[in-house]
């Protein structure tokens, strides 16, 4: 069997994760703000990202130029781009910003991977991408809300397909980096600095929080978000990405909005509509169409 197959797998399973995260953490954003929410789960997580890198690589060190331009990645990818999606989702509605967020992000990593990294942009891709993007927009439109483009949701809109932008460059700035270093060395300082960054945003809402009354469902909340959405999750996509490259490993994004749905569904008890349905099987028929092609890039495969 080609070891390409254990990165897809891989891909699909973090997507899966973050996705079921929008119902684990859903419940959570009535006790905790979301930036310290934000905060404890990237925070948390960096003691252990530091722990495992020191136990499979030996060190944890890295150049001083490289420690820079990974502070500047940290800043946008993950303390501006967290902020960037809590507040679209703030300002317009949930179906806006899961469509403009989710759906053009890999679309853009495609466009712009020529500028970071030597990949291919395949018929094959252009193929399973496209019915990827009909089966997502399916998926988040077919729940009822619908889209929305009024002016009253513009700012919140502008937000979300910012995200795609931004987070598209910020996955395709961290591949050169990964050729030179290991991809948990580039996504352990990444997320320290991103952490640091976000660390003085939470003031004052510290104090907001009532500690003693914290139930077990607001631990498991942070325990999933820090070790299973964080730490796993990072190091496996980002891993698999290398392996696979940004401009396929970003169509596998799309299964996020489906775990979502499912999630919904076993958390909420939300609906699953027809529309849903036939979204998700033109989503996993384009990521399937993907990940069976047979030849990667030379500058990809390893």
């Amino acid at each position: 069997m080609d070891k390409k197959w254990i990165y897809y797998a891989g891909l699909t399973l973090v997507a899966a994760i973050w996705g079921a995260n929008f119902g684990v953490s859903r419940s959570a954003m009535d006790t905790f703000d979301p930036i310290l929410f934000s905060f404890l789960r990237f925070g948390l997580a960096v003691p252990f990202f530091f722990l495992i890198l020191k136990m499979k690589e030996g060190s944890i060190g890295i150049p001083l130029k490289v420690l820079l331009q990974l502070a500047l990645i940290g800043l946008i990818g993950v303390t501006g781009l967290e902020i960037a999606v809590m507040y679209s989702i703030k300002y317009t509605t949930l179906a806006n910003a899961s469509l403009l967020n989710v759906a053009p992000w890999p679309i853009f990593s495609a466009l712009f991977a020529p500028l970071f990294v030597k990949e291919k942009f395949t018929r094959r891709l252009g193929v399973g991408g496209a019915a990827a993007v009909v089966g997502v927009t399916f998926i988040i439109l077919g729940g009822g809300e619908g889209l929305n483009l009024s002016s009253d949701h513009m700012i919140g809109n502008l937000l979300a397909f910012g995200v795609s932008i931004i987070g598209a460059l910020f996955n395709l700035a961290c591949m050169p980096l990964m050729r030179q270093y290991s991809s948990l060395r580039v996504s352990t300082w990444f997320i320290f600095f991103g952490s640091l960054f976000m660390a003085p945003l939470t003031w004052g809402s510290w104090s907001k929080v009532d500690w003693n009354g914290l139930g077990a469902g607001h631990y498991t909340a942070i325990i999933y978000n820090v070790l299973i959405c964080t730490v796993f999750a990072f190091v496996v996509w980002n891993a698999s990405m290398y392996k696979i490259g940004a401009a396929r490993a970003n169509f596998f994004r799309y299964v996020v909005p489906a775990a979502a749905v499912i999630a919904g569904l076993i958390f909420f008890d939300e609906g699953i509509t027809s529309w849903q349905m036939v979204g998700a099987v033109c989503m996993a028929a384009g990521l399937v169409w993907i990940s069976t092609e047979r030849k990667l890039s030379p500058a990809l495969s390893m």
